[in-house]
């Protein structure tokens, strides 16, 4: 039997490690330069708005990418910034197509010189370990292998942050509680964040968290899926009955199978 899945939660209940509520948090300014800045440890002065689900791909046959959320600040450093809850076994490798489909859109036409290509940052965020080292933070730089100490200084630094961390070294307190914060991503009233710069990140996810009309936007979107989804169930029902009609199953096993009906079977 086919089973169908339904994991929809409500606003209220959403973490920042949900596309949903990260993409409506960063598209604010001021929030996504405090979640930069406590990643990368230095100020960050953005030059345009965030622009989240920012679609791009490298080329017209190219394999479609939507980046969670694009970022450009006053150094012309550009972040792509990403929440990823479910490991996929694939983000080492979609971080590598990630930048390049970045600087596939930074370099034009009239570019004199490749240098001229912005320094980029993909910054992946999950709640598990990628490396299995138990850090929480793993920045990644090209390096020669026969000479570790000569970077290739290319400008593309990839980091990826895991919620879950037990080792400390190399990062701050700050950071630390920002990534639990990703993870439970509490009201400000259920617990103070020790820094300030969270207590403000937390005043805001619950100003968007109470919006109605950002709950309404959340509901459609939730019912747009909820739909696309359906119709993915069914048609995955009809193939499967098709296979099986094809194969010669009886029509009662065919049905037991897919909860398709005997009409339905018949019309395939």
């Amino acid at each position: 039997m086919i089973k169908e899945k339904n994991n929809h939660k409500e606003l209220k209940d959403l973490t920042l490690l949900d596309r949903f509520l990260f993409a409506e948090a960063v598209e604010d300014q001021e929030t996504m330069e405090i979640i930069l800045e406590i990643i990368l440890g230095r100020d960050v002065i953005l030059k345009h708005l965030p622009q989240a689900e920012k679609e791009a791909r490298a080329f017209r046959w190219g394999k479609y990418v939507k980046l969670d959320v694009w970022a450009k600040d006053i150094d012309e450093n550009v972040y792509d910034a990403e929440v990823q809850k479910k490991d996929t076994k694939d983000l080492p490798k979609r971080s590598r197509l990630y930048n390049g489909v970045i600087d596939s859109k930074l370099m034009k036409s009239g570019n004199k010189t490749y240098n001229e290509l912005n320094d980029v940052f993909i910054i992946i965020i999950a709640p598990f370990d990628l490396f299995g080292k138990g850090l929480y933070k793993y920045t990644f730089e090209m390096m020669c292998e026969e000479y570790p100490g000569i970077k290739l200084e290319d400008g593309a630094t990839r980091i990826f942050l895991n919620t879950r961390g037990a080792d400390p070294t190399g990062v701050s307190d700050e950071l630390i509680e920002l990534l639990k914060y990703f993870e439970t991503t509490v009201s400000k009233t259920e617990r103070a964040a020790s820094s300030e710069r969270i207590r403000k990140l937390q005043d805001k996810i619950d100003e968007i968290k109470s919006n109605e009309e950002i709950g309404e936007r959340y509901m459609n979107l939730w019912e747009e899926i909820e739909i696309e989804r359906q119709e993915a169930v069914e048609q995955e029902k009809k193939e499967t009955a098709l296979r099986m009609k094809e194969k010669g199953f009886d029509y009662k096993v065919i049905e037991e199978v897919t909860e398709l009906s005997k009409e339905e079977i018949e019309k395939l």
